[in-house]
């Protein structure tokens, strides 16, 4: 661009000092200057360009300074000067203004994209037309296409005169096919064959008819990346000389395909024979030998010579060593084909954290998020306190993303500043709203459940909902830092009338309404301890239609059976439990486990007397480095029962605090609360089966799942959808069960043995879940693989609603 404007001027420069010479303009001094030809431009910003003035003696030198200097303001396409006596006339033509950009016949390129190169180059409506600009324009243009494979595509400026020394500047495009690969060929390759290196690749010269979504177009900058790829398979494998020493990219006649030949030199595969540390190791040379991957006898890979600088860089950044030079130079033998690796530590200088700043957290405050920081302020930087930080806000779920990036300070070798960027999501709502899902049916809620109530990182909960089978009030509340040491307190007060026939259940009725203290205590930064002292008040109702679990349980609690036949409970509980959370995310967890094991029990003196014991476990282990792939497995085991004497015999596990299968929480594919023992009801002077859970007091339940990525999401979305192809197992039994079976004269089919933990159900399916402004909604489609007789399954199960 910068030759052809050159060429330009000089041409213009050459027929002004031509029109000079035909006036024999002699050096003269200048009385008075006269500019010719000016429209958009002022006369005193054509003055201001002109390097000399009235009064000044010019000669042949000085007015070629005056032609580049006019040209250099960037207004005028053509500049003549004249002398008309001691008056120097100067003849210019402005360049046109751009009245408009459009675009025409373009594919391949978004117009927000072209508009963006023109403004690099400088135009821009409004602005002046430098002509000389478009033809580069053209050519970066088709560049680009050819980039893409696309050889015969064509770029054309086209300009519209407008009135007022306007134009109108439209690119017209002819993108045309893109061309294929017709065929790749690899050459000089012996240690692995053709298929093996091809494989590698991006590009590829053929394409199963089943893989829609991919092509076999050719581009310049995935051949790039593809040679590398295959220089990095052989250094990888041992051959550490391996080069790729020549390509050559032909074109057909036609310009629509493309033959590709790699020269490959594999050269000699060698292995380590060493590893050796030097320069300063900071006092801790067994710590860093210990931590080095590499063992002599393994064959050379510049890969695990890179994952052992990584370790090592990360080790030296636990103790402040922010910035390390870790270098690798391989000492090859060529005799034994051995390489001894040398590996020089440079740490530099400890670093420290001046300042710790946040941004992105509008209604978060930042208290909030400082007490979950490990790297503290005037310490050393610390690479494993900067990643537990990160973990910690990033199990707050309250954000979506967590970005922490170190700064240094301006002038100062050994400060740095930490930047902690979040991105904020819904961490609750105050609605008024109507629903509907699979397992509740329709209902209706209104409340305030915020888990960072105000910014404070609070829970606070004012909730009411009725659906087909309950209606509850609640009111909860914690403070997660009650102290400064991470001790939490919080409470909970509760009602709630349900009606078991409509949840799937064998029918009762139940009045409940209770009070809960609760507080933890952080062990360290993975382990805590918990406790909860509750009341409760139970009152039952009897159905008309009863069974006789329901029967057997109202005969052991004579004592507390009304002159209405209902019956009623007080009950205090203590409740502690142990958790070990070492999750990365709150929500959407990809990497870490979770294990929790809770106890609780009603104190004696209570009109009911049982304990209950839970074992949860679940992991996460991702397949690929970006954690798109993720193994998702986890277990439940829980167990109840009674202790001391009730009214009429020994205490049980009440009923209403039975264990329950099916649903989201442990079998996808049967309806919630189905799976288990089911009651059983007199008939005649026999029994008849039903299919009616009443659920029992054993529990054991595991799914394993295959996360994957949510086809044709972006990858924002991405962090809100997570879909996942899963097997879910589980079965619920009563330990204490009484076979009722021998005088069965209907339904018998359904009677078996419920104490018996053989007949364990299972499903698969696909299971989507969606983190919405709403809270987290579930989708799945799942079948059963194995199911009991009289099982109640469903294919689609979800949970969605919708606000006001």
């Amino acid at each position: 661009m910068t030759v052809k404007k050159t060429l330009v001027a000089s041409c213009l420069l050459g027929a002004s000092l031509l029109a000079q010479a035909q006036g024999d303009m002699t050096p003269f001094v200048v009385q008075d200057i006269q500019i010719n030809g000016l429209q958009r431009v002022t006369l005193g910003a054509a003055l201001l360009s002109l390097p000399v003035r009235v009064g000044e003696e010019v000669d042949a030198a000085r007015l070629s300074e005056a032609i580049k200097s006019l040209y250099a303001s960037g207004n005028f396409e053509d500049v003549q000067l004249l002398r008309d006596g001691d008056v120097l006339v100067v003849q210019v033509t402005e360049r046109p203004t751009i009245a408009g950009i459009s675009f025409s016949g373009n594919k391949e390129i978004k117009e927000a994209q072209l508009m963006e190169s023109l403004e690099g180059a400088g135009v821009r409506v409004g602005e002046p037309l430098d002509r000389t600009t478009l033809s580069s324009l053209e050519k970066g243009l088709e560049d680009f296409y050819y980039g893409v494979g696309k050889y015969s595509a064509q770029v054309k400026a086209v300009l519209t005169p407008l009135p007022r020394n306007r134009v109108d500047l439209k690119f017209e495009f002819v993108e045309g096919p893109a061309a294929e690969i017709k065929q790749i060929n690899i050459v000089g390759n012996k240690a692995f064959s053709e298929e093996q290196l091809l494989a590698q690749l991006q590009l590829s010269d053929s394409v199963p008819w089943w893989n829609f979504m991919a092509d076999q177009r050719y581009q310049k900058q995935k051949l790039a990346g593809d040679i590398e790829t295959l220089r990095s398979y052989y250094r990888d494998r041992g051959y550490l000389k391996a080069e790729v020493t020549s390509t050559q990219v032909s074109m057909s006649p036609d310009r629509e395909g493309v033959y590709i030949t790699l020269n490959v030199e594999e050269g000699e595969q060698y292995r380590v024979s060493g590893v050796s540390l030097r320069g300063d190791l900071i006092d801790r040379r067994s710590e860093l030998e210990a931590l080095v991957p590499v063992q002599a006898g393994d064959l050379y890979s510049a890969a695990d010579v890179a994952h052992m600088e990584e370790v090592l860089s990360k080790f030296l950044g636990r103790f402040g060593y922010a910035y390390p030079r870790i270098s690798t130079f391989p000492q090859i033998d060529e005799g034994t084909k051995q390489v001894d690796l040398v590996v020089n530590i440079e740490p530099g200088n400890r670093v420290y954290v001046r300042r710790i700043n946040f941004s992105g957290n509008i209604i978060t405050k930042d208290e909030v998020l400082r007490r979950e920081m490990r790297q503290m302020e005037g310490t050393w930087l610390s690479s494993e306190n900067v990643e537990q930080s990160r973990t910690r806000l990033n199990r707050l779920g309250y954000f979506s993303d967590v970005q922490v990036e170190t700064r240094r300070v301006p002038g100062e070798e050994d400060l740095v500043d930490l930047d902690v960027n979040v991105k904020e999501q819904p961490a609750g709502s105050i609605n008024f709203g109507v629903g509907y899902g699979t397992d509740s049916g329709f209902s209706i809620q209104a409340g305030l459940q915020q888990d960072n109530f105000l910014g404070t990182g609070n829970r606070v909960g004012i909730n009411s909902q009725m659906n087909d089978y309950s209606k509850d009030v609640s009111l909860e509340y914690t403070d997660p830092y009650f102290t400064v040491d991470g001790v939490s307190l919080g409470g909970r007060l509760y009602y709630r009338k349900f009606e078991a026939r409509d949840a799937n259940l064998a029918d009762y009725d139940s009045t409940t309404y209770g009070a809960r203290l609760l507080s933890g205590f952080p062990i360290n930064e993975t382990n805590s301890l918990n406790f909860s002292a509750g009341y409760e008040h139970n009152s039952l109702g009897k159905p008309e239609d009863s069974y006789l679990q329901l029967d057997d349980f109202w005969t052991l609690h004579g004592a507390n059976v009304d002159s209405s036949n209902e019956i009623s409970f007080n009950t205090f509980d203590l409740s502690a439990g142990w958790t070990r959370n070492t999750l990365n995310k709150g929500f959407f967890p990809t990497a870490g486990s979770r294990q929790s094991l809770n106890a609780k029990v009603a104190v004696p003196g209570s009109d009911l007397q049982y304990y209950k014991l839970s074992f949860d476990d679940a992991h996460y282990l991702p397949i690929d480095r970006e954690h798109n792939w993720v193994l998702h497995g986890k277990f439940r085991a829980a167990y109840g029962n009674g202790y001391g004497d009730a009214s009429n015999g020994s205490q049980r596990l009440p009923f209403f605090e039975n264990y329950y299968g099916g649903g989201f929480s442990t079998l996808r594919g049967f309806k919630s609360n189905s799976v288990g023992p089911r009651a059983i009801y007199p008939e005649g002077s026999g029994l008849r089966g039903s299919d009616s859970a009443i659920g029992g007091n054993a529990l054991l339940a595991g799914s394993a799942e295959l996360i994957v990525p949510t086809p044709f999401a972006g990858e924002d979305l991405q962090r809100s959808l997570r879909t996942s192809l899963f097997v879910d197992v589980g079965t619920v039994w009563d330990t204490e069960y009484t076979a009722y079976d021998s005088d069965c004269v209907s339904s018998c089919e359904l009677i078996y043995d419920f104490g018996s933990l053989s007949n364990f159900r299972a499903s698969t399916g696909v299971s989507m879940q969606w983190l919405s402004p709403l809270g987290p909604l579930v989708f799945s489609l799942a079948t059963p693989i194995k199911k009991v007789e009289g099982d109640k399954t469903e294919v689609f199960n979800f949970n969605i609603g919708r606000t006001f």
